[in-house]
């Protein structure tokens, strides 16, 4: 779940944050303003939103997708979304004006200019990503909300930590955390490798 909820995000987000850097239009500081509010929103207050919208007589209530991963993927996106955007946005504004002016003194268009800024900005894109992944991994209080934390269905091992902590069961939920904690680590080690390889292949 954490890996399609990052997924999703790092499009959206790096898309928004790019256009955000790049766009001039009214209301755009206040646009910079709401994503940055919601970067800080505390997760159960996204989860208990989604949950009003997805519930039977809610706005997106026809979708029926309340107490289901879906829901749980929607949640997390609203929530990792707007970081990625944010820390995208902010790299680009100090970043992008140079690199896009270096770009159009060497002959490049809009899209090969845009296209440059990503690529000068991949270890910038590649943080906020690896930190959208680390808040989706480690949520709890929006995915027990719209998820009901259900056995073999939207239990997830963080909201099983929260239930075994619940009954007094520490020993299990020790063991369930330091899985947790193996796990992100591997994940972030092997991303760390491959951006590492992909910078020596360009220095080649």
């Amino acid at each position: 779940m954490a890996f399609f909820s990052t997924l999703i995000s790092s499009v959206l987000g790096v898309f928004l944050g790019l256009i955000l850097e790049r766009a001039n239009f009214i209301g755009k500081k206040i646009i910079l303003r709401i994503n940055r509010t919601l970067m800080g929103t505390p997760p159960v207050v996204m989860g208990l939103i989604v949950y009003l919208l997805l519930m039977r007589k809610g706005v997106l209530g026809f979708l029926n997708i309340l107490f289901t991963l879906q829901a749980m993927i929607f949640a997390q996106v609203l929530i990792i979304t707007p970081i990625i955007s944010g820390m995208i946005c902010e790299s680009a504004q100090h970043k992008g004006p140079k690199i896009r002016a270096f770009a159009t003194t060497m002959g490049a268009d809009f899209w090969q200019s845009n296209k440059l800024v990503i690529r000068e900005l991949k270890s910038e894109i590649y943080f906020a990503v690896v930190t959208g992944f680390s808040r989706s991994i480690s949520e709890v209080g929006a995915v027990m909300i719209v998820g009901g934390n259900i056995l073999h269905k939207t239990r997830t091992m963080t909201t099983a930590i929260t239930l075994l902590r619940n009954k007094g069961n520490y020993n299990d939920a020790i063991v369930l955390g330091v899985i947790l904690l193996l796990l992100s680590f591997i994940i972030q080690t092997v991303l760390d490798w491959i951006l590492k390889r992909e910078e020596l292949n360009e220095n080649i």
